[in-house]
């Protein structure tokens, strides 16, 4: 995978096909102290404590249709490569948890990519999970909370072409502010 982004996602949609109902990505880049640390917390299956021991391990995955997983070995190796690393906990019935940090500055980490189409992405495809996003650059932050969108929609679809245009100018000009030298 060539950014960030793109870990993040496979690491969201696993937590769907796990059954989460609900998703949380905390993103926070501390340009001061050099890290770039994400955390994806879901309400999911969850894992037993042998699947937890054995998912960095390629050749280990609960999928039927292959036999290879690569999600979470290719996310470590990105990590570590760069002089971070992944935790993982996982509690049977409960959820995940999978934290990843990161050189910020490192010549090696991939760039973060394009987090305002991630979100739009999965939230206008997964209308029956709830997201739950952060992102904090330096002191800057912002959130957003499917659910309380959700209450404000009534019974409206996030892909119905006004809310998702709507939605993708607030994650991008959000995302966008961050940035900002003050």
């Amino acid at each position: 995978m060539k950014e960030l982004s793109l870990h993040i996602l496979d690491i969201m949609q696993n937590s769907i096909v796990a059954g989460a109902t609900l998703v949380e990505l905390d993103l926070a880049e501390d340009r001061e102290e050099d890290v770039l640390t994400f955390s994806i917390t879901d309400n999911g299956c969850g894992m037993s404590t042998e699947m937890v021991e054995t998912v960095v391990n390629p050749f280990t995955t609960s999928r039927t249709t292959r036999k290879v997983g690569l999600g979470i070995p290719l996310l470590k190796a990105a990590a570590e490569q760069t002089g971070g690393g992944i935790t993982l906990s996982s509690k049977l019935g409960e959820g995940t948890v999978i934290t990843a940090s990161f050189g910020y500055s490192h010549i090696d980490r991939q760039p973060l990519g394009n987090m305002a189409e991630t979100m739009l992405g999965l939230i206008t495809s997964y209308e029956s999970v709830d997201f739950v996003y952060r992102h904090r650059v330096d002191t800057e932050e912002y959130a957003l909370d499917t659910r309380e969108m959700r209450q404000m929609l009534g019974e409206v679809s996030f892909a119905e072409p006004q809310v998702m245009l709507w939605l993708s100018e607030f994650l991008k000009e959000n995302e966008a502010a961050l940035y900002l030298v003050k």
